[in-house]
C-alpha cells in the first residue's frame, strides 16, 4: 500500500480508526471522514505519528454532497483514489414488528445507501485510472440473521447482494471489490445502538473480536482481492449450514427467541 491512497468511512471509531491506523502502517495516504469530525481527527493525527498523511473530514453518509467530498479531496490531494473503505454503519435491534419505521430508514440510509453512495462516488474515478479496490464492511448478520436482528441483518443482507452484482459489473475495469463480513468486534457498537424491544439487551453470541483484527482482513482485502471474506471460521461454517440446512438456522433461532421471550 505504499504511497497509494485510501478514503475510510466511520473512521472516527472502532473499525474504521483501527483500518485508518494499519493502512497508516502499510504506507498509505488517507482521507478519513466521520460523522463526528472531531473523532476523525484525532485518528487523523494519530495515523500522523505513524508517519502517514492524513486528512480529515466531518462525513454523513447520509448526504451524497458528503461522500463525495471525501473522494474529491483523495484524488486532488493524491492525484488518485486508489482504496475506498465503506464502513460507516449504525445498529437497531429488537423485534420485526416492534422496529418503528423511522428506525429502519435510519438502517437503509446508512448502512446500505451510504455504502451505495461510496461506491457511486469512488468507482468512477477508480475507472479512470484504470485500477482500484472497493471495500463494503457488511456483517456475518447478512447471513445468518437472528431475533431481534431483523432490520440490522437485512441492510447487511443486500450489501452481500449489491458488493455481488458490483464485482461482476467492474469485470475488465481493473477495478475491484470486496464484501468483508466482521462478527463480534469489540468496539462500542453495541452500547451506542438502537432498541426497540423492551428488556432485550444487544450482546456478542460467541467470542469478541478485536478491531485490530478486522483491519488487518480489510488491508488485506485491498492488497490481495477476495470476493467475499468472512472473518471467524465457525462463523463460515455457521453460514455454510444455514444455507443447506436452513431448518437448523430455524430451530436455533426459535429456541433462542423463546428463551429471551421468557425472561421480558
Amino acid at each position: 500500500m505504499a504511497g497509494r491512497s485510501a478514503v475510510i468511512t466511520g473512521a472516527g471509531t472502532g473499525i474504521g480508526r483501527a483500518t485508518a491506523l494499519a493502512f497508516a502502517d502499510a504506507g498509505a495516504r488517507l482521507v478519513l471522514g466521520d460523522v463526528d469530525a472531531r473523532s476523525a481527527e484525532e485518528t487523523a493525527a494519530a495515523a500522523r505519528q505513524r508517519g502517514a498523511s492524513a486528512l480529515a473530514l466531518e462525513c454523513d453518509v447520509r448526504r451524497d454532497e458528503s461522500v463525495v467530498a471525501l473522494v474529491e479531496t483523495a484524488v486532488q490531494r493524491f492525484g488518485s483514489l486508489n482504496v475506498m473503505v465503506n464502513n460507516a454503519g449504525v445498529g437497531h435491534y429488537g423485534l420485526v414488528e416492534e422496529t418503528p419505521v423511522e428506525a429502519f430508514r435510519e438502517l437503509l440510509e446508512v448502512n446500505l445507501l451510504g455504502v451505495h453512495r461510496g461506491i457511486r462516488a469512488a468507482v468512477p474515478a477508480m475507472r479512470r485510472e484504470g485500477r482500484g479496490h472497493i471495500v463494503v464492511v457488511g456483517s456475518v448478520n447478512g447471513s445468518v440473521s437472528w431475533p431481534y436482528h431483523g432490520a440490522y441483518a437485512a441492510t447487511k443482507a443486500a450489501l452481500k447482494a449489491l458488493t455481488q452484482s458490483l464485482r461482476m459489473e467492474l469485470a475488465g475495469s481493473g477495478v475491484t471489490a470486496s464484501l468483508v463480513l466482521p462478527v463480534n468486534v469489540r468496539t462500542g457498537f453495541y452500547r451506542s445502538a438502537g432498541v426497540s424491544s423492551d428488556g432485550y439487551r444487544p450482546r456478542p453470541l460467541g467470542r469478541f473480536t478485536t478491531p485490530e483484527s478486522v483491519a488487518a482482513t480489510i488491508v488485506r482485502s485491498a492488497v490481495r482481492p477476495s470476493g467475499e471474506v468472512n472473518q471467524v471460521r465457525a462463523f463460515r461454517v455457521a453460514s455454510t449450514i444455514a444455507e443447506a440446512w436452513p431448518w437448523l438456522a430455524d430451530a436455533a433461532g426459535r429456541r433462542f427467541y423463546r428463551r429471551m421471550k421468557a425472561r421480558r
